[in-house]
């Protein structure tokens, strides 16, 4: 099977012709903003990171903007920074090149400010734009796609329908010789041992214990009651009682096929198949880590309603039930609340997701690209200082 996609010149593939006006570090956030306000046709996202970082936490925040930076969903990007941060200009700029992607960096020291850089910024984007325009798209086999599978909001219903459907697509991409990857390590607590069964090695099989200890660990550190957060207070509305009743339904994104690897946050798989992602269950950081790690395309799914999209990889949002779908409906591009009303079986909604898949790695735009959403967190494991 196929999808109209664009061949980048480093041999990655995108599903979008993005140019990424992009901040290297909070200082930036405010040229960043009006270059994109200039330039509506581009993309942007602001955060609050990118200085006062060391160790691990810094090293975590460098990947996840190279892997932005670097995505194939870009045709090229704009960076902009102080010229004097942690993370500096240049060194994005240098992996940019290095995969040959069309790069132009602004300091703005150099510039002597900011309306000499968001000028300089404007005219980079605007010629851009006019080379990004001349790109084709071709033929792509769906063995390339990497699907990213999320769900935010869960509700009861979110085990009964809307992640068992994605678990089917995933499937079937993973069929295709695709990549997916589950992530929200934090709501897997519990499912060890269904995920055991499904490890490819004994050693895969040890890291997944290792992995979710390793979450439990760290929220024992804080000193909180982690049933603060797991399940959510919405979570907890909609119906789920515990974290493992959560991580049941959460599981199920990731289909039946074995698993292949884990990563780390904002890490590119290493191989093809079904793919563990090592992130928090925060929405925004752990879609941020999925999409900087190569995912060109998002399912999402929801039993409350939450709206997310991202800067740069369309996110294809899922209800749950029909009640939210007909109250949140601008937000929501299927509904799987038709499972429970016994209208379509698991796999019909599956097939559903899976040709939806396919409709927007070819081009068709979901409800959040339509509002423009752009939302953007990095996952932090150090202090600020």
């Amino acid at each position: 099977m196929y999808f109209d996609g664009y061949r980048r010149v480093d041999g990655n593939v995108g599903v979008r012709n993005h140019v990424l006006i992009m901040p290297v570090s909070y200082a930036a956030n405010y040229v960043v903003e009006n270059i994109a306000k200039q330039v509506p046709s581009t993309t942007y996202f602001k955060h609050q990171h990118g200085d006062f970082q060391t160790g691990e936490d810094l090293e975590q925040t460098k990947r996840t903007l190279e892997g932005f930076a670097t995505h194939p969903n870009l045709y090229g990007v704009i960076l902009v920074g102080m010229g004097n941060e942690s993370i500096s200009v240049d060194l994005i700029h240098e992996e940019a090149v290095r995969v040959k992607k069309p790069s132009f960096k602004i300091k703005m020291m150099d510039y002597k400010g900011t309306r000499k850089s968001i000028v300089a910024g404007v005219n980079a984007a605007n010629e851009m734009l006019e080379e990004a325009a001349k790109v084709k798209k071709v033929k792509i086999p769906l063995e390339e796609l990497i699907l990213g599978t999320e769900c935010g909001g869960s509700d009861a219903w979110s085990g009964v329908s809307a992640n068992p459907a994605l678990g089917h697509c995933s499937d079937k991409l993973v069929e295709s010789d695709g990549t997916v990857i589950l992530s929200e390590t934090m709501e897997l607590m519990g499912t060890e041992q269904i995920l055991e069964k499904r490890a490819r090695t004994p050693q895969l099989k040890k890291e997944i214990y290792t992995t979710i200890e390793r979450a439990e660990q760290n929220a024992l550190s804080m000193g909180v009651d982690i049933r603060g957060t797991q399940p959510a207070k919405g979570n907890i509305e909609g119906g789920i009682t515990t974290i493992e009743e959560k991580s049941l339904g959460c599981v199920y994104k990731g289909g039946t096929t074995t698993l292949m690897d884990i990563i780390d946050y904002a890490e590119k798989p290493k191989m093809k198949g079904l793919v563990w992602m090592d992130t928090p269950g925060h929405d925004v950081e752990q879609l941020v880590g999925m999409v900087a790690g190569g995912c060109q395309v998002v399912v999402f799914t929801s039993g409350r309603g939450t709206p997310l999209g991202s800067p740069i990889a369309p996110v294809i949002k899922v209800a749950s039930n029909t009640p939210m779908y007909k109250r949140m409906r601008p937000n929501m591009d299927i509904n799987a609340g038709v499972i429970v009303e016994a209208k379509k079986t698991i796999n019909q909604v599956g097939d559903e997701m899976f040709n939806k898949v396919i409709e927007v790695a070819s081009g068709s735009e979901t409800v959040a690209e339509k509002f423009g959403q752009n939302e953007f967190g990095i996952y932090r494991i150090g202090k600020s200082l």
